[in-house]
């Protein structure tokens, strides 16, 4: 499981022309699944987003998590983030999850999340085209994988 988190001022997903998800400061996080990924994957990875620390303190250092700041979170599911782009110039999503396994992980995350957290969660809708613009804050910009 792959997590990008974008620590962001704002951040929103179109689809089809039709807002539906929308935070301010928070975390943009775009969500990817392996073949090999488990509810485990899930559990460990959203402690270890919201545990994070990369908003600033008083002190301008980054020492502050998500829990820390009742920050909001945009969940957005990314298939494209379990390519492979070792070989060649064309990448190849054989790790990639099956989009069934997928989907049920992406929901599960979306719930634990909503479950742990008490502050605005929105999210992307999984298996859709979907525009996403955001104002990185710093810019600050981490890979996580579990």
């Amino acid at each position: 499981m792959i997590g990008l988190i974008q620590r962001v001022s704002q951040a929103s997903v179109i689809v089809e022309y039709e807002l539906i998800g929308e935070i301010e400061t928070g975390i943009l996080l775009l969500l990817g699944f392996e073949k090999d990924d488990s509810i485990e994957n899930v559990e460990k990875l959203l402690d270890k987003i919201i545990n994070f620390r990369i908003f600033e303190d008083d002190n301008h250092k980054m020492n502050l998590s998500l829990l820390d700041t009742g920050a909001d979170l945009l969940i957005v599911p990314q298939f494209t983030l379990a390519a492979n782009t070792q070989k060649g110039t064309r990448p190849s999503f054989a790790s990639a999850a099956p989009p069934e396994l997928a989907k049920s992980l992406y929901e599960e995350f979306v719930e634990l999340a909503n479950n742990k957290l008490n502050t605005i969660i929105a999210t992307g809708e999984f298996g859709a085209n979907m525009q996403v613009r955001l104002i990185n804050s710093g810019p600050a910009t981490f890979w996580l994988q579990k």
